[in-house]
C-alpha cells in the first residue's frame, strides 16, 4: 500500500549538490532534468556559496535526451561550465533520468580527467538513496577521482587530521560548527582538515587527506564509510564520536577521547580543556539567577525531531547540563538499520541516572501526532524545524528550529558544536522561552 510521507526533512540523493557548494570554489554540475537541483535548495539552501542556487550549470534534460541520450549535451554544458565559472573543482551528480537512461557518464567525464582537468562525477540519481547517504558516495568519488591523482603525498604527517562531521546545507549550523570544531582540534594541538566551509582551504586541504595521522568521525552513522574508505586505501585509522558535541561535558569528554587516541600532549590538551571549562561555566553561573527566578515558567521537557547526531548530542546536554527532562526522541534521518541499535544504547544511557525513548520515523506528520497525544499540562520544549512552528503554537511549547527546512530563521555562522554552541543553545532556547512568557 502507498504511503506519502508528510514534512520531509531531507532530499533525494541529488542533494549532496550542496555537499559540492560547501567546498570553497567547487561547483557541482548537474545532468539532471529541469527543476531537481532548485528543489533541493529550496529545501536545503540557505545562501548559494560560490557557485550554488541558480549559478549550478545543469543539461535540463528533456524528451530528446531521454530518447537520443545526454551524454552530448553533458560534454557542451561541461565544456560551457569551465569556460564560465572559474573553479578549483568540477563534481558531475547524476539525476534520475540520466541514471535510467544509462547515460555513460564516466566516460564523458574521463575525457576531461584524462587533460588533467579537476573534475570528478558520481552517480547521485534520487531515486538511489536520500543526500545524507550520497554525501558519502560524493565525498568518495572526490578522494579516488581528484584527491588520489593529485595529492601532495602519502607520507602521514604528525598530528594532522581530517575531521567528517556536519552535512553542508543539511545540517543548516554546518559552518559555525565546523570553525567551532576546527577551533577546539587545534586548541589541543592537532592540525585540521576541516574540508568544507570557510575554515577550510578548500581543495588544497584536501589533496592533503592522504597525509592525516588520523581521522575523526563526530556523527551517529554519516561519515563512517568515508572512514572506512580511506582505511582500506590509505590505511588511515580514525575514531568515532557517535554525536555531536554540545556543552562542557560532551566537549571535554570528545577532545580527552581524540587527545588519548592521537598520542596527544596532555598537558597542552589538559590545559586547553581547563581553560575552556572554566570560561563556559562562568558564563552558565551567571544565568543562575534566572533559572532560579522563572523556574515555574521554563520548560519542564523537551522533544527532538531531529537527525541522529544533533538528537542524541541535545538530549545529553539539555538533560545533563540545563536539566530539562527528555520527553520522546524522534529520529528522522532514515538510519539505515545497522546502526540503530547503536544509537538506541546511546539514549538508554543518555544519563547516569535516566533513559529516553527513542523513535526512528521519517514521516513528520506522524511525528507530530504523536506529540499531540502525549501533551500534558507541563511546558514543553520541541527542538525541530520550520515545520514545528504551528504545532508549537497549538499545544503551548517553545521551538527552537534546529533542523531542515528553516524558514524562519537566517543563520551566518553560529553553531551549536563545542563549548560556544553550548552557550549559543542557552541563548537560543531561552530567548525564546522569554519571548513567550505566561
Amino acid at each position: 500500500m502507498a504511503k506519502f510521507i508528510e514534512q520531509p526533512r531531507y532530499s533525494c540523493a541529488l542533494g549532496a549538490q550542496q555537499s559540492v557548494i560547501g567546498i570553497k570554489r567547487a561547483v557541482p554540475i548537474l545532468h539532471s532534468g529541469p527543476g531537481c537541483g532548485d528543489k533541493v535548495s529550496r529545501l536545503l539552501g540557505q545562501g548559494e556559496g560560490y557557485a550554488g542556487g541558480n549559478t549550478v550549470p545543469c543539461t535540463n534534460a528533456s524528451e530528446a535526451e531521454i530518447v537520443f541520450g545526454g551524454e552530448g549535451k553533458l560534454e557542451s554544458v561541461i565544456d560551457g561550465a569551465i569556460k564560465v565559472i572559474d573553479a578549483d573543482l568540477y563534481v558531475v551528480l547524476t539525476g534520475c533520468t540520466s541514471d535510467i537512461i544509462g547515460d555513460d557518464v564516466g566516460q564523458v567525464t574521463g575525457r576531461y580527467q584524462a587533460e588533467d582537468r579537476p573534475i570528478v562525477y558520481a552517480e547521485t540519481g534520487g531515486f538511489k538513496s536520500n543526500n545524507y547517504v550520497s554525501h558519502e558516495t560524493v565525498v568518495k568519488a572526490i578522494i579516488d577521482q581528484y584527491v588520489d591523482k593529485f595529492k601532495t603525498g602519502t607520507t602521514p604527517i604528525k598530528h594532522l587530521v581530517n575531521v567528517f562531521a556536519s552535512i553542508p546545507y543539511q545540517d543548516p549550523f554546518w559552518n559555525g560548527n565546523l570553525e567551532e570544531i576546527k577551533r577546539i582540534l587545534e586548541g589541543i594541538g592537532l592540525t585540521v582538515n576541516i574540508l568544507f566551509g570557510s575554515a577550510s582551504r578548500g581543495v588544497d586541504e584536501w589533496k592533503t587527506i592522504p597525509q592525516a595521522e588520523f581521522n575523526i568521525v563526530i556523527s551517529a552513522w554519516p561519515g563512517l564509510g568515508i572512514a572506512k574508505h580511506l582505511e582500506a586505501k590509505y590505511g588511515t585509522p580514525y575514531i568515532h564520536f557517535p554525536y555531536l558535541p554540545i556543552g562542557g561535558v560532551e566537549t571535554t569528554r570528545f577532545l580527552r577521547q581524540v587527545a588519548d587516541f592521537g598520542g596527544l600532549d596532555q598537558e597542552l590538551a589538559a590545559a586547553f580543556i581547563k581553560r575552556e571549562e572554566e570560561r563556559f561555566y562562568t558564563h552558565i553561573e551567571r544565568m543562575a539567577d534566572f533559572m532560579l527566578e522563572f523556574r515555574y515558567g521554563l520548560p519542564r521537557r523537551f522533544y527532538t525531531i531531529l537527525d541522529a547526531s544533533y538528537a542524541i548530542g541535545f538530549s545529553k546536554y539539555l538533560l545533563n547540563e540545563l536539566g530539562i527532562l527528555p520527553a520522546k526522541q524522534f529520529v528522522i534521518d532514515d538510519t539505515p538499520e545497522e546502526f540503530q541499535q547503536a544509537i538506541r544504547e546511546q539514549f538508554n544511557a543518555v544519563s547516569e541516572f535516566r533513559s529516553a525513548q527513542v523513535d526512528f520515523l521519517v514521516d513528520g506528520g506522524a511525528v507530530q501526532e504523536q506529540i499531540r497525544s502525549e501533551v500534558r499540562k507541563t511546558r514543553a520544549l520541541i527542538v525541530g524545524s520550520s515545520w514545528e512552528k504551528d504545532l508549537a503554537r497549538e499545544i503551548g511549547a517553545d521551538l527552537l528550529i534546529v533542523s531542515v527546512p528553516i524558514a524562519h530563521r537566517l543563520i551566518l555562522n553560529c553553531g551549536y558544536a563545542g563549548y560556544n554552541g553550548g552557550l549559543r543553545v542557552v541563548e537560543d532556547i531561552y530567548d525564546r522561552v522569554l519571548d513567550t512568557y505566561r
